[in-house]
């Protein structure tokens, strides 16, 4: 029996509705967002006509339950690594459900609600990065020397909003400010100045050069998707002259190799694990095994889960089967997109931030990177668009 038009409508809203409030609630203090994933995925299965089949959901199945099975092999005992492990279920989950619903409905609306959330979002953001410079004094507001220093405005009695870790914080500052960059691109075929301005500024403030080195790199690669070739010239011009500027103050490459530097660290852990790569099973040393194999074999070790590196750590963790499954993932996830808005460009343009984050921090199953899939479908699977001309705007 078919459903009244009303009830349905009202159904839409409601899962629009919740799917903007799951947004919002990864930058609580309180993790109450697996629970409402959880509500979020039954809603939208609710609203979906048919269930979801493609490759990427096979091999995203794949890496759940293998994960599983090295979890329950070898149980850990840590608080940390079960709640770890329970982020695989949800976060998937979320995704699975997200995809579906998204992909066979018209998102005209949840896109400008989505908007209107990232404006939100974004707007706390700033006040509590606010709140930790005023209590430092400002006096880090033009840079920071080192990562320790960073780390150093993150008092934990001032956080109320997003994540009390620099880099993780500041990893998701630059991919769903992104996403906020991008939405005049697919709403309007615009690229609006002021939202570029607002996210490199808060990346700024974060003290992290994770969202900043991730931000530069997709907004030139926008930048550059959307010129003409003379505007291309000016624009490879312009990159090149800041470039110095960049190494200096945002990736502070004097330092990269320091051992209290964050990027020195991942360099000492990257070497670590092609150095011992033998000392790493074809099935992987089990869960969260990072800490320990950076303990034995690491130049020294300051106590991260995991290795800096979502590939190195899918390897690392569950071996071949972990790797070559999430890795396949991504690829047929790339190839269903693009049955959804043929515009390959704006694929790329969306997931080479994404990339290069992933490549410097996550370890595979951070609800980040399940938020940023999600808000990517979503503003490419619209009608068909193109990156030129878009339309220049400053407000």
């Amino acid at each position: 029996m078919q459903l009244p038009k009303i009830i349905i409508n009202h159904r839409a809203t409601f899962c629009e509705a919740l799917f903007c409030v799951s947004l919002l609630a990864i930058f609580l203090p309180l993790k109450v967002y697996p629970a409402l994933f959880l509500l979020a995925a039954l809603c939208f299965f609710w609203d979906t006509p048919r269930l979801l089949r493609h490759y990427w959901v096979f091999f995203l199945s794949v890496f759940m339950a293998y994960a599983a099975i090295v979890f329950l092999v070898d149980l850990p005992e840590g608080p940390r690594e079960r709640t770890n492990f329970l982020k695989l279920p949800v976060n998937f989950l979320f995704l699975y459900s997200a995809a579906g619903w998204l992909t066979q409905r018209d998102n005209v609306r949840l896109l400008r609600w989505v908007d209107g959330t990232l404006h939100v979002a974004l707007a706390l953001t700033l006040l509590q990065l606010l709140v930790y410079h005023h209590a430092a004094g400002f006096q880090w507001v033009g840079g920071v020397p080192s990562s320790a220093k960073g780390s150093a405005l993150y008092r934990p009695e001032l956080y109320f909003w997003g994540l009390d870790d620099k880099n993780m914080f500041g990893a998701r500052i630059a991919l769903l400010g992104f996403a906020y960059i991008l939405l005049p691109v697919v709403r309007r075929q615009a690229i609006v100045g002021w939202r570029i301005a607002l996210v490199l500024l808060l990346a700024w403030l974060s003290l992290s050069r994770t969202p900043m080195v991730a931000l530069f790199i997709g907004v030139f690669c926008l930048l550059w998707a959307a010129a003409t070739s003379r505007w291309r010239i000016a624009l490879g011009a312009a990159a090149l002259a800041v470039l110095p500027l960049l190494a200096h103050k945002v990736v502070r490459i004097g330092q990269i190799t320091a051992s209290n530097d964050g990027m020195g660290v991942r360099l000492v852990y990257w070497k670590a694990f092609f150095e011992h790569f033998t000392a790493i099973s074809p099935l992987g040393n089990g869960f969260m095994a990072g800490g320990d194999f950076l303990a034995r074999h690491a130049a020294f070790y300051h106590g991260e889960p995991h290795i800096h590196n979502t590939f190195l750590s899918c390897y690392l963790d569950f071996g071949i089967i972990g790797i070559l499954s999430y890795v396949l993932f991504l690829v047929y996830f790339y190839r269903f997109c693009c049955q959804h808005q043929p515009n390959r460009v704006f694929w790329w343009v969306a997931g080479i931030p994404l990339l290069a984050i992933m490549m410097i921090l996550y370890s595979g199953y951070d609800n980040d990177i399940i938020v940023y899939l999600t808000l990517a479908l979503l503003l490419g699977s619209g009608r068909p668009m193109a990156m030129k001309p878009l339309k220049w705007r400053i407000a």
